[in-house]
């Protein structure tokens, strides 16, 4: 529970001085209530002041849950060599706060000691609290407790059910982070309200509430939120500083916040390369266009934070999942300048030389340190296994329709379902959702899968002249970590339909729910292995001896997918779908001598042996190892139907929204690109939205792509879900490694039921203007049914 500490008083104090001056575009300003060997951070007109004088913010982002403590300091000592002078740092909440009510802040969660660290190492800190985070992490790091209380729009707003939690915990972190402030002897020299509040809603007065909880909690510093470029000014308030977030065009970011007000120009992520998803091929972010965005951004004496400059590795079943649903890898390599081992290379070496013209008079970059030593270990068996089946509890719960699993207080993991159904025909068995994939057998015999990537919530279940035992093994890979799908409830939702070809349709009641929950830190069950292999899901066991300890990565190119453990530890999770075919193994994670391995697989291994590598593989992608998927039968049916505009977009990357003649009323709709403006063959859409009749964008977290004429899956990740995952640094991209298709070229988005558009909003590919892909001639069409077939 939160305590009180010595400081609360003299911090509301602090707080109230802040809060009191109101006439300020730049509040709040530092506090004049110093500690001793403490400094005085502010915002000025054109610059950031420290102790009054000019500091150009040289940042880079580096996530202490993603990094082995014991490496903390080596990873530090890199960020330093790399020309930075500020390390930013999120916080979790649901890091620290698994269960509600029950804080961490030990071990690896140990936050205060990673700021006396940067702060060891001559590096200032800037602090992201939340309560909301992104990051590519488990719900945006708000902890799946909150999803207890009913309702899917009560996330990141004023209700009561957020906002109380969330100002418990922000009272939580200034308890704890209170003292490691510039104004009292640390290194935290802002701190972050909120995280991109501009993508998800603009209620100003929900900023001001967090602004005010933050104060509270004793924080005296600078306090700042940040937005992408098109959306700085959707949420900006006079209170909060604002800084712009981007991946190129630093001209167009630092004009959209003059725009705003008046103070320093800065970028609060500006990305120096992209995260992974299963499935979908390794990103890397370019080297030359980055050091120019550095260079221009230093010269026009604005500051930046580097997202990331050390990504790290998602240990655990911490790792996040992009909208709609596309689960992050647990490799967090970012193509960051500091790889996920801490390895540098020639993206640092850029970087450092970009950034030593700008150093500040005196100062020097260190060398950066050696590279942590790293083995290999020989292939091991893992020849001791146990049925999942067989480790469930022996407790069920027992419910008439299955309900989300938090309602059950299951946090995560593997939910088994068992129900009967009587003798009849051959049928199908719907859910309403099942979230997120889902092995299905029938008195012991596989049937099916469910599969939420695909909205496949159905198998066929063969006619039966007894009653039979259904099963299903549900697994939860990971809550999404953005946009309105935060509200992601796990597990088997009901009703539960049995469906005949006759059309008779039967809910199926009287489950029984039994589940493994791996909780907070993947905490395994106890598990009676015998020799052998077993025979689908199931836990594995082998074992290796080494003689001293070392770096390597776990190959599991030889898996199915699942998790992994190694003594006792939850190492992350794996899927030999790639792009990621390895494990990142920190050294101080291993003993010398014996080594337990502990491996769930789901689907079986091809080969029950694991090698330990010298290096990774983070860009071999297997589709053919995914779960099956029924061929897709979608057609385009347009002939016939009249389009809604028939117009060109302006040329540039920015933002543009359409408005239709008149509103009308369809559940899919269709972007048709005629042609390009550099007039090659490709289309590209980083963003697309519609608007209702209110003028507001439609709520997307029910959408699918229903058609694609075309999509690059080989040399990039273009798939057509980057279109509506609400991120304008990804984009859905025509194909062009197996030959390019020509206009015109279309995408097709299933809006889950019929809706009222009036109009569409259009982000182009970001980037320079030489980029490829930009619309110029278009058509949008909408209708009930303008795809056939699946």
């Amino acid at each position: 529970m939160t305590t009180d500490f010595p400081r609360r008083r003299l911090l509301r104090g602090a707080a109230a001085v802040v809060a009191s001056v109101t006439g300020s575009a730049l509040l709040p300003m530092s506090a004049t209530v110093l500690a001793a060997s403490s400094h005085r951070f502010t915002i000025g007109d054109k610059d950031f002041l420290l102790d009054g004088k000019p500091l150009q913010i040289r940042c880079g982002e580096m996530h202490f849950a993603r990094v082995p403590r014991e490496y903390w300091q080596h990873r530090l000592k890199l960020i330093k060599a790399m020309g930075l002078n500020t390390v930013c740092a999120y916080l979790f909440w649901n890091y620290h706060e698994w269960r509600e009510g029950k804080y961490d802040w030990t071990g690896q969660r140990d936050a205060a000691e990673f700021c006396r660290l940067a702060q060891q190492e001559g590096l200032w800190v800037i602090l992201r609290p939340g309560p909301y985070a992104c990051a590519e992490w488990e719900m945006g790091g708000l902890p799946w407790w909150l999803l207890k209380q009913p309702g899917d729009a009560f996330l990141r707003t004023r209700s009561d059910a957020f906002m109380q939690p969330a100002r418990r915990w922000l009272g939580e972190v200034g308890r704890v982070l209170g003292a490691q402030q510039v104004t009292h002897g640390g290194a935290i020299l802002m701190v972050q309200v909120e995280n991109e509040y501009g993508f998800f809603g603009n209620d100003l007065d929900y900023m001001r509430v967090l602004r005010q909880a933050t104060l509270s909690a004793g924080f005296d510093v600078p306090l700042f939120q940040c937005n992408p470029t098109n959306a700085v000014a959707k949420t900006h308030i006079p209170e909060l500083f604002s800084v712009a977030n981007f991946g190129t065009d630093p001209a167009s970011g630092f004009k959209a916040l003059t725009a705003l007000q008046k103070g320093p120009l800065m970028c609060g992520e500006y990305y120096s390369g992209w995260f992974d998803t299963w499935g979908a091929p390794h990103r890397r972010g370019g080297v030359e266009g980055a050091v120019a965005d550095i260079a221009a951004m230093l010269k026009a004496n604005g500051s930046f934070s580097l997202y990331m400059a050390h990504g790290g590795t998602t240990f655990g079943l911490w790792g996040g999942c992009d909208r709609p649903f596309r689960p992050d890898t647990t490799s967090y390599d970012y193509d960051a300048p500091i790889g996920e081992a801490g390895w540098i290379g020639d993206k640092f070496d850029a970087y450092r030389k970009a950034m030593t013209p700008f150093l500040a008079p005196g100062e020097t970059l260190p060398a950066p340190p050696p590279r942590m030593a790293v083995m290999t270990i020989p292939p091991f068996a893992l020849g001791e296994s146990v049925p999942v089946a067989a480790s469930l509890p022996a407790r069920a719960i027992k419910d008439v329709s299955p309900r989300p699993i938090e309602q059950y207080d299951i946090s995560r993991g593997l939910v088994a379902y068992r129900v009967t159904l009587p003798a009849g025909p051959a049928g199908v068995l719907e859910a309403a959702r099942v979230r997120d994939l889902a092995w299905v057998e029938v008195d012991g015999k596989p049937a099916g899968t469910m599969d939420t990537r695909y909205r496949r919530f159905k198998v066929d279940i063969p006619a039966r002249s007894k009653p039979a035992v259904v099963d299903i093994l549900l697994y939860t890979i990971a809550r999404v970590n953005f946009g309105i799908e935060v509200h992601d409830r796990k597990g088997l939702h009901g009703p539960v339909v049995f469906r005949t070809a006759d059309g008779a349709a039967q809910q199926v009641e009287n489950w029984e729910i039994r589940a493994i929950d791996f909780d907070a830190d993947g905490v395994l069950p106890a598990l009676s292995f015998k020799r052998g292999r077993s025979r689908g899901a199931a836990f594995w066991r082998g074992a290796f001896e080494v003689a001293r300890t070392a770096d390597t990565f776990l190959d599991m190119s030889g898996w199915g997918q699942g998790i992994v453990w190694i003594n006792g530890r939850c190492l992350g999770r794996y899927w030999s779908i790639g792009p990621t075919q390895t494990m990142y193994l920190p050294g101080p994670w291993l003993r010398r001598g014996r080594n337990e391995v502990v491996v769930l697989d789901l689907t079986g291994p091809r080969e029950a042996r694991i090698a330990g590598l010298a290096e990774p593989i983070l860009d071999q992608l297997h589709r053919e190892r995914d779960l099956p998927r029924p061929p897709s039968t979608a057609a385009l049916q347009l002939d016939g139907v009249k389009p809604v505009i028939d117009a060109e977009f302006a040329p540039g990357s920015g933002t543009q929204d359409v408005r239709f003649a008149a509103p009308v009323r369809g559940r899919q709709f269709c972007l048709e690109s005629l042609d390009a403006f550099d007039g090659k063959q490709y289309a590209a859409v980083a963003e697309l939205a519609l608007l209702g009749t209110d003028g507001k964008t439609i709520e997307q977290s029910g959408w699918t792509i229903a058609y694609v004429s075309s999509e690059e899956a080989n040399k990039e990740d273009g798939g057509a879900l980057n279109a509506i995952n609400g991120q304008n640094s990804d984009y859905w991209h025509t194909a062009y490694s197996t030959g390019s298709a020509k206009h015109p070229h279309r995408i097709v988005i299933d809006l889950g039921k019929s809706v009222e558009v009036a109009g569409l909003r259009y982000t182009p590919r970001q980037g320079k203007d030489d980029v490829t892909g930009r619309i110029r001639h278009y058509r949008a069409y909408v209708g009930e049914r303008l795809v056939t077939g699946n």
